[in-house]
């Protein structure tokens, strides 16, 4: 009986591929930026021609964009699922703030592709940045108008100064603060920020009788 040889490897599915192409640009464009990342070094990374990388995206700013886009809605998911894991609001704080460290730290450094980005200039890469921010915002508004009251408008600018805290905090601290653990970093922002939010009082629903509660 003779050997059939190796088997041919599965192909993989639109999707997996795309994916897979995903990661490689990731790490390409993470490492060299958008102006000095090629097309080439993308195949290369992934495993495939040049031809099948443009099956799949027919640019290097389609390509980018893609990447961007997933690297947003991975953000906003990590700060959904924060505010969602407790109805403690000091807990929430605390959960959003790591959700921001995490993004930085365990993303390989994905963060950059939104935050530093060597083409906010460009008005496809601007418009994403400026939803998964305002995304984030919404998020937390959400949470801020259920639980104390607040109108919108108010609700939206005490959003704003979390979500920038936030980023621009974890940002600095990957960067700039090595001899802080992540764990302090954390604890120093979310009490910064948990003496100013816990002022506005969490919405306490009347009594039986109607009337509002007595401040304790």
């Amino acid at each position: 009986m003779t050997d059939a040889g190796p088997r041919a490897t599965p192909r993989l599915s639109r999707s997996a591929r795309r994916a897979s192409l995903i990661d490689a640009a990731r790490e390409v464009f993470v490492v060299q930026g958008y102006h000095a990342a090629v097309m080439d070094d993308i195949a290369d990374r992934a495993g495939v021609s040049k031809p099948v990388l443009y099956q799949h995206f027919p640019s290097k700013l389609e390509l980018y964009l893609a990447l961007l886009n997933e690297s947003a809605d991975e953000l906003l998911r990590m700060v959904r699922a924060a505010l969602a894991a407790s109805v403690d609001n000091h807990e929430r704080v605390d959960n959003a703030v790591a959700a921001y460290f995490s993004f930085v730290a365990d993303r390989g450094q994905a963060y950059r592709l939104i935050f530093e980005s060597d083409l906010r200039g460009q008005l496809e890469v601007a418009q994403v940045v400026d939803r998964v921010t305002d995304d984030c915002i919404s998020a937390i508004t959400e949470t801020i108008t259920a639980d104390t009251g607040a109108d919108v408008e108010h609700a939206r600018l005490l959003a704003s100064g979390l979500v920038g805290l936030s980023q621009v905090g974890a940002r600095y601290w990957m960067q700039q603060s090595p001899h802080v653990s992540r764990g302090e970093a954390i604890e120093l922002l979310s009490t910064l920020m948990w003496r100013g939010i816990s002022r506005f009082p969490r919405q306490v629903e009347p009594d039986r009788n109607g009337e509002p509660p007595t401040a304790s």
